[in-house]
């Protein structure tokens, strides 16, 4: 990547190429005020993980993560994370950053862990905003301007040409909760402005294709959309946005079917939008966990979805492959792989070690991208 940020600091013991191996980093495993009003004080999804029942005959549930349940705004455990990525091959974390009527949410996870680690320097990292929620013009400049001032001046944020990463999941969301394309187009033009006015050359735009393509039946026009709103390259979350997902075989699907249909993927979003688009690839795909593990599981609405088998750490490294080789028809500042997910239990897109299959698809991403050496204190 041609990074020259001044506010850049080199990230020890990551890759040494320039392909930038980012992961989706799901917030949910520290305690929350807003969780502790809705369910219990110290809620966390680590108890929905532990609730988890086989919902079919050969089902591997619960899964049991291999550190246990610990406090991801801790900076100590934090850092073992961090450790963790780095040493194979993750350069990395894309953390799921959520904000709406009342502010933020869940965000002790990157403020008061990932940001205090001591090894923090090891990674770099962006927002994804999870915009689940429509905001108000007042609500998006509020959220943008915590953006510049809290997190685009730290040195290990991820720039491109100097301009910091900003993600957002869905555009049509944002269209929508700011009043109309036109609206929010003067929106993103103000980021812009106030992200110059703080000393950066611009924003770095980056759209999820769920919100232009998927959700809700898609826009209209979508690649006119990008260049209205200046999004400046697409990327996906997860492979479940792009095989119809609801109308796969039940209760399972092969993973490598869903793997291909993915790479046709890239290959149509990469043909239809004028900007590039960054590969993803997923490990995995189970959200039996978020469902009443007391009523029978059916086809239906998510998360009452199919799940993928066959997600082995060779099937993971083959797709890690596929994405390698996708980079070669992207500009160099845009060598960029994300993977879905770093801690995402709950949905199956995991890399933190299990009890079953331990660090196998972490050493996956290790024998593709390269990575540190091994840390001793975080072998499981």
């Amino acid at each position: 990547m041609n990074d020259h940020s001044p506010n850049q600091i080199p990230s020890r013991g990551t890759v040494t190429s320039h392909t930038e191996v980012l992961v989706y980093y799901f917030p949910q495993w520290h305690a929350d005020p807003r969780n502790d009003a809705q369910y219990h004080p110290r809620w966390t999804e680590w108890e929905v993980l532990r609730a988890a029942k086989p919902r079919f005959v050969g089902h591997r549930q619960p899964i049991t993560p291999a550190w246990g349940a610990f406090d991801e705004s801790d900076p100590a455990w934090a850092a073992r994370e961090i450790d963790l990525a780095a040493d194979h091959g993750l350069t990395g974390f894309l953390f799921d950053w959520y904000w709406d009527a009342q502010g933020p949410f869940l965000q002790h996870a990157l403020e008061r862990g990932f940001l205090r680690a001591a090894n923090r320097s090891r990674l770099k990292f962006a927002l994804m905003w999870a915009n689940h929620w429509p905001a108000s013009a007042s609500d998006f400049e509020m959220l943008t301007d915590h953006a510049i001032e809290h997190y685009f001046s730290e040195p290990n944020y991820l720039t491109i040409d100097g301009a910091p990463y900003f993600s957002i999941y869905e555009i049509d969301s944002l269209i929508e909760g700011l009043g109309g394309l036109e609206a929010a187009q003067a929106a993103l033009d103000s980021f812009r402005r106030r992200a110059k006015a703080a000393g950066f050359p611009d924003v770095h735009l980056n759209a999820v294709a769920w919100g232009l393509v998927g959700h809700n039946g898609g826009l209209d026009d979508p690649n006119r959309v990008v260049q209205t709103l200046g999004i400046s390259s697409i990327d996906s979350y997860v492979w479940a946005h792009h095989c119809d997902i609801e109308h796969c075989a039940f209760p399972q699907e092969s993973y490598d079917l869903v793997a291909n249909r993915n790479f046709e993927v890239w290959d149509e979003l990469s043909r239809r939008f004028s900007v590039p688009f960054h590969p993803q690839v997923t490990k995995g795909w189970d959200p039996s966990p978020r469902t009443d593990q007391n009523v029978p599981f059916l086809r239906g609405e998510y998360p009452w979805t199919t799940t993928l088998e066959g997600n082995t750490p060779a099937a993971f490294e083959a797709a890690l492959y596929r994405a390698k080789g996708f980079l070669h028809h992207l500009p160099e500042a845009h060598k960029i792989v994300t993977i879905y997910a770093w801690n995402e239990w709950t949905e199956g897109g995991y890399l933190l070690p299990d009890t079953v299959e331990g660090k196998a698809h972490l050493e996956a991403i290790r024998t593709v991208f390269g990575g540190a050496t091994a840390t001793t204190e975080n072998e499981v």
